[in-house]
């Protein structure tokens, strides 16, 4: 396929240079420029067929952004496949199921399930795309009593690289269902996905925040530790650390403060007396724990909402070595020299559980993510030591929590999930035609 043909069967085909094509690629990490040499705002999953078809007949690599939260790195050249116009949201009550189009994001499906008691596995920002989210793996605001959100994906609309729109299921292509959930978005592009959901109306949530220039944060995280082995699979939880600079732009409860927080999530009926040893930590100068709706389930972690630069990694650790993760803190505190952000999360329970996908190290009890707000150079100076710190315990890193590192594959995947992976891309892409 030419580039007219794939003008006359596409809406929306930009080049460099093209007005529109600036807003079409950016994304929510603005710290990696990408300049592919064509754009496609694919609409419909035939528009994605052809999309796909034009860049094979080109020689050309494809790509795929809902959102851009998941950048893996820069990049030049190739197709890009917008896919942010696919936006249908679709919920059948009685079996429990959603039906999300290709760009949807968390905070449409958990607004659309929410009149029926229903709710998705979804991530802590309702602006992340659902797809990619899920291709990841998925780890969610109740990760630890449902599992991750590919644990629950029914089926999967796919353009492999043959140009075949394929819906996939456990049964039809066992293989290709198995890598897709978990392997990224190396393997095609999903168009659409058939989600479970479960039945959680409202939860027990919020957060408790300390200053950590009065309280030691390595103290909060040993309370913290401690409490993680007395909680139910029921409650879901983590810990951050975040030192804000003093800038207009902030509340004015963050400006220029360490903030340490604990944030839960929990779905039963004892979550104050839970709690109650996080209280012991310290004088918290924020506790917005409470009951509330599950619509409301996004402001447990508040999440920044704009665009921003960002680096960072992730490691999955059997254990959380207290004295090792004080030691990241004193490196990504206030004296780090660019604002970091490190997030503990608590994986077991459900996320132990076997599941056919390709979701790796489920056997971690720790997830820890480090991000620094500023470029790859400056961000690896202060994070490449800290992870230094965690190595002895880390089993591997997370597909969807490789904040810009993606382009680094080692650690993604233990060596069989990777074996296998490989086996299914030379199946199903044996020209390497899909990258990121």
């Amino acid at each position: 396929m030419q580039l007219d043909a794939l003008e006359a069967a596409v809406g929306l085909v930009l080049e460099p240079g093209d007005v529109g094509y600036e807003d079409e690629v950016a994304g929510f990490q603005t710290g990696f420029a990408q300049r592919p040499y064509v754009v496609v705002g694919a609409a419909s999953a035939a528009e994605v067929a052809a999309a796909v078809g034009y860049a094979a007949g080109a020689g050309q690599p494809v790509r795929v952004q809902a959102t851009g939260h998941g950048l893996p790195g820069a990049y030049e050249g190739g197709v890009l496949v917008t896919t942010r116009r696919m936006d249908g949201v679709e919920i059948d009550p009685v079996a429990r199921t959603a039906r999300v189009a290709a760009g949807v994001r968390w905070g449409q499906v958990v607004a659309a399930a929410e009149p029926y008691g229903l709710a998705p596995l979804n991530g802590s920002s309702p602006g992340v795309g659902a797809v990619g989210f899920t291709l990841g793996g998925g780890l969610g605001i109740l990760a630890r009593e449902f599992g991750y959100a590919a644990d629950h994906v029914r089926s999967l609309d796919v353009v492999t690289a043959d140009g075949r729109s394929r819906r996939v299921t456990p049964e039809s292509e066992p293989d290709l269902y198995w890598a897709l959930l978990g392997g990224g978005p190396g393997l095609g592009i999903v168009t659409g996905m058939e989600i479970g959901l479960v039945p959680v109306a409202r939860l027990y949530g919020g957060s408790l925040s300390f200053d950590g220039r009065e309280v030691d944060p390595a103290a909060v995280l040993a309370v913290y530790e401690r409490w993680t082995r007395t909680v139910p699979s029921t409650l879901t939880s983590s810990f951050a650390a975040v030192p804000y600079p003093d800038a207009p732009g902030l509340p004015p409860e963050l400006r220029g403060r360490y903030v340490v927080s604990v944030r839960v999530a929990y779905t039963g009926d004892d979550g104050e007396r839970l709690v109650a040893p996080l209280r012991e930590a310290g004088p918290a100068f924020a506790d917005t724990l409470r009951w509330m709706p599950y619509g409301d389930s996004h402001t447990i972690h508040s999440d920044p909402a704009v665009p921003h630069t960002n680096y960072g990694d992730s490691a999955v650790v059997s254990e959380l070595e207290v004295g090792a993760v004080a030691r990241v803190l004193t490196r990504t505190g206030p004296g780090a020299g660019a604002m970091c952000v490190v997030q503990v999360n608590q994986l077991g329970g459900a996320l132990a559980r076997p599941a056919g996908n390709a979701v790796p190290y489920r056997e971690g009890r720790f997830l820890v993510r480090l991000v620094a707000m500023a470029g790859r150079a400056e961000a690896r100076r202060i994070l490449d030591p800290a992870f230094a710190e965690l190595a002895p315990r880390t089993l591997g890193r997370a597909v969807n929590f490789a904040f810009g590192a993606g382009d680094r594959t080692e650690g993604l995947y233990d060596a069989e999930t990777r074996k296998r992976l490989a086996a299914v891309k030379s199946e199903y892409d044996p020209a390497n035609l899909f990258r990121g």
